[in-house]
């Protein structure tokens, strides 16, 4: 007995802690420390969706490149500099854009707050309403508290970020490693019903051949906007995901698909996988139930190993690690 009791006396604070570590992810984190802070996040990406409106696509991505590598720490955010590589420099990462306006949001906490909000929060926080402007569910509850990375993970980019050429199966599986199951993932997808895709990464599907899942005459106007089988990366070439409804979020993309009119390999794999179409013809036939799902699914990949306490830092500027 004696021996059980001096287990619990050993045990205790370790459980204290867990429940602390916890207990730091929280709604209304800043409450007390900057109270405004959900505000003017809020106020910053509609200013910024009135002057610049792919910025609401962009919060979107950027919390899924975030967020699916290793941890929600906006990471993605540092630049190349003191010996670190920038996971923006990652093939995953091409076409992605945008980044320059999270410091404007940051500049405007910084105000208001100084060294108070993380650039983690802003990415996740400016995901949520973004989602609004895009005719996304309504305004998700969402917890925060996490802090920056002092790090970059680019060796690492292309081991937890799915490739579009990625196998259903693979793509399930790195989601799932991070709690989203298959209904989530499905959902998740359906990012790709706003935003564009560049041209070098779906040509492969037109040249030499054209890829036989793709309707022809969908094909014809892919063609017509990618009109060659090596076009330059540093051009602006590319194709809407979705030709009908440019910059709102809906169910047109499930719809789009079943037509064989996915832009992506991994867009037609959805269908095609017998884990997943089911859910395919739900969300086609349900654009609530897509809604909620997606956003179900977000708050999920928003929490996905979030550093808190003093596992990270309050960046100053998102785009490097505070100096010593």
């Amino acid at each position: 007995m004696a021996n059980y009791s001096r287990f619990l006396l050993l045990l205790l604070p370790l459980l204290l802690h867990i429940h602390n570590v916890k207990s730091e992810l929280q709604l209304k984190y800043y409450a007390k420390s900057c109270p405004r802070a959900e505000d003017i996040i809020k106020e910053q990406v509609a200013t910024l969706y009135h002057k610049h409106g792919n910025t609401a696509v962009s919060w979107i991505r950027n919390l899924f490149h975030d967020c699916m590598v290793k941890s929600c720490d906006a990471s993605l955010y540092l630049d190349t500099a003191n010996g670190l590589e920038s996971e923006k420099e990652s093939p995953r990462n091409f076409g992605m854009r945008n980044f320059k306006y999270i410091e404007t949001i940051k500049q405007a906490l910084e105000k208001e707050c100084p060294n108070t909000v993380s650039c983690a929060d802003i990415v996740a926080l400016s995901a949520r309403d973004g989602l609004l402007w895009l005719g996304g569910p309504i305004r998700i509850e969402m917890k925060t508290g996490r802090k920056d990375s002092k790090e970059t993970y680019f060796p690492e980019v292309e081991k937890y970020l799915p490739n579009h050429n990625d196998s259903m199966s693979s793509v399930l599986s790195r989601f799932q490693s991070i709690g989203i199951d298959t209904e989530g993932t499905v959902a998740l997808l359906g990012a790709h019903s706003v935003g564009r895709v560049h041209c070098v990464n779906l040509v492969h599907r037109l040249y030499p051949t054209v890829d036989p899942t793709i309707d022809p005459d969908y094909a014809k106007y892919l063609k017509g906007r990618c009109p060659s089988p090596n076009p330059d990366p540093e051009a602006v070439l590319y194709s809407r995901l979705d030709r009908e409804t440019t910059m709102i979020l809906d169910n047109i993309y499930y719809k789009n698909i079943l037509n064989k009119k996915g832009l992506l390999i991994v867009d037609q794999e959805l269908v095609t996988d017998p884990n997943t179409s089911p859910f395919v013809v739900k969300m086609a036939a349900d654009n609530n139930y897509f809604h909620q799902q997606f956003a179900r699914a977000m708050l999920i990949l928003s929490e996905n190993n979030p550093l808190i306490g003093d596992q990270g830092e309050i960046r100053k500027v998102c785009r490097y690690v505070n100096s010593a």
